[in-house]
């Protein structure tokens, strides 16, 4: 018999390659589709399974036994209960079955325009991060910018909100010049109207760009949480201190990291200067050191220079011995303030050869508070009349020993006139407003850290306490009480701090007298012919009484006539 040849299935067309692969994916189409919840219950236990030796891997070993333990007994009750063995199982299906879901795949990575952004961006710094004598560039034109550029994040907008540079290490970081040239460029080039924080890392070579979140301007003045001696400038980053105070931001009670300056005889920045333009926030600050230091028990003189009447709702307050806003009454309050100091001097040096404790009057703090002092120097240089800035110099020699704080706050415009004593003892610095990095370097000694933006709203600015960093700083709001354009809530915040009036504010024709004064509060008494606070030399803004060496109760201070009160009207008033 003939040997019958094997048949050729796949050679006769019976059945084709094709076919048969299209027989497979059909049959594991079917067959997933059949076993899809036994493979999405597989995927939940084993992610499930990976979670539970993570968790086991954490605890720790002295804690593992009780867990144990605890696993045990669960088990022990499931299994008593009726059906507890099934509800159990039903419930670790569920749970499987959730977590062997397939969620929707989340895009990662920047978009199109993103990337457009990320390499233009890359291109325009091929300049300044290259040489032609490098043989293999970081950066060069046509270049991979995802070697240069590690991290980035993007806004919603689509602007860089994060982004970590690697630079060659032969760029000149250390120098100033060429740290300003980049974060300009980077500036310009992420958008500007915006406040960039650059982090240089000269060891790793790498430089860090982060835009900072504005600042909260919500913060009323309030009784803030602080020890004697120490006063709240405003509000900075939370990366910038390591402290924060509770504080009511807009209705709401939160943390807040502070900037606190710290003043008396063991302090390294005794004195302060604050800098800015014309609104923006240099008399509010004036006005939240003066509330708090009344609250810690302090005197506060306050001379006022632009004559706006600021500050007269500190006028017949208790602790307030003068807000002076004319020359002639500027001179008095600066002459009593620098024999004061001396007085304090002399008291403290008696006592101590004594051993006896210092007087109270003595160690009471004394702040002294000048707005828009240069007005009052051009003015008297004008009219012939002394420096006013010849009789802060005692205050500010030694006003540190003898507890006197000299606070000083003027305008871009007037710098100028500010005597050496005042740059060379004011180590607290403060800038408000919008200012270039320029003009904050030459008021701070650094420049700032950060990009400073054109339009900020007031109180908005940078401190820098002695040699310490620059800090972002917002203010707390402390308006005019009885400016009726400003918000009703920091009026009535203001108006809760301020103490009750025990005489009401006049605007007196008392001479002020300045020398010669004693510990037990006799009037000083000056060397030649008084100076009035009244009349064509000025006006003087707040006290009817003499300047004493320390303010005597002022309960029994002169009436007034009614038309020259300062009403204090309620802060919802229109």
């Amino acid at each position: 018999m003939a040997r019958r040849p094997l048949p050729r299935l796949l050679g006769s067309g019976i059945l084709s390659p094709a076919r048969g692969r299209e027989l497979a994916r059909t049959a594991a189409d079917s067959a997933t589709d059949v076993l899809h919840p036994l493979l999405v219950i597989g995927r939940g236990l084993r992610i499930l399974g990976a979670s539970a030796r993570r968790r086991w891997a954490a605890t720790p070993k002295d804690k593992r036994g009780p867990a144990l333990f605890l696993g045990a007994a669960v088990a022990l009750v499931l299994a008593l209960v009726p059906y507890g063995p099934a509800l159990a199982l039903a419930a670790l299906m569920a749970a499987a079955a959730w977590q062997g879901r397939r969620r929707a795949p989340v895009e990662t990575g920047p978009g199109a325009a993103e990337l457009e952004r990320l390499g233009s961006l890359y291109e325009a710094l091929v300049p300044y991060f290259s040489t032609p004598e490098d043989p293999s560039p970081l950066f060069a034109h046509g270049g991979e910018w995802q070697r240069a550029f590690s991290e980035y994040a993007f806004d919603p907008a689509g602007r860089i909100t994060r982004l970590r540079i690697r630079y060659p290490a032969y760029f000149a970081d250390g120098e100033p010049g060429s740290r300003a040239r980049i974060e300009a460029l980077l500036h310009a080039k992420s958008g500007r109207g915006r406040e960039y924080l650059f982090d240089w890392d000269e060891e790793g070579n790498q430089l860090d760009l982060r835009v900072l979140e504005p600042l909260s301007a919500g913060v009323p003045v309030q009784p803030f949480v602080t020890s004697p001696g120490e006063t709240v400038l405003g509000f900075t980053d939370a990366d910038g201190v390591q402290r924060t105070l509770p504080a009511v931001d807009d209705g709401v009670q939160r943390d807040m990291p502070p900037v606190i300056w710290r003043t008396g005889p063991r302090s390294a920045e005794p004195h302060l200067l604050a800098v800015g333009h014309p609104g923006s926030g240099t008399s509010t600050l004036l006005r939240s050191i003066a509330l708090q230091a009344l609250r810690h028990g302090g005197d506060v003189l306050v001379v006022e220079g632009g004559g706006s009447g600021e500050f007269a709702c500190l006028s017949g307050r208790p602790g307030v011995p003068a807000v002076e806003c004319g020359p002639a009454g500027a001179l008095a309050a600066l002459e009593w303030a620098a024999h004061e100091t001396e007085r304090r001097l002399v008291a403290t040096h008696r006592a101590r050869e004594a051993g006896r404790p210092v007087q109270e009057d003595v160690r009471r703090p004394l702040w002294i508070l000048l707005d828009r002092p240069g007005v009052l120097a051009h003015v008297a240089a004008a009219e012939g009349a002394p420096d006013p800035f010849v009789r802060l110099q005692v205050p500010l020699r030694h006003g540190r020993a003898a507890h006197v704080t000299v606070v000083v706050a003027e305008q871009f415009d007037h710098l100028e006139l500010l005597g050496d004593a005042v740059w060379q003892h004011t180590r607290a610095r403060v800038v408000l407003g919008p200012a270039s990095a320029v003009q904050v370097g030459d008021v701070l000694g650094l420049p700032p850290h950060t990009t400073p933006t054109p339009q900020v709203p007031p109180g908005r600015g940078y401190a820098r306490l002695g040699s310490g960093p620059v800090h972002r700083l917002q203010v707390p709001a402390a308006p005019d009480p009885y400016d009726e354009e400003a918000d009703p809530a920091h009026r009535q915040a203001v108006l809760e701090l301020l103490p009750a009036r025990t005489h009401p504010a006049t605007g007196g024709g008392t001479p002020a007298t300045g020398s010669g004064a004693t510990s037990s509060g006799t009037p000083v008494t000056t060397s030649g012919a008084p100076a009035t606070a009244s009349g064509a030399a000025g006006g003087r803004a707040a006290p009817a009484k003499s300047l004493q060496a320390h303010p005597p109760p002022q309960g029994q201070g002169p009436d007034a006539d009614a038309a020259d009160r300062v009403p204090e009207v309620p802060a919802e008033a229109p």
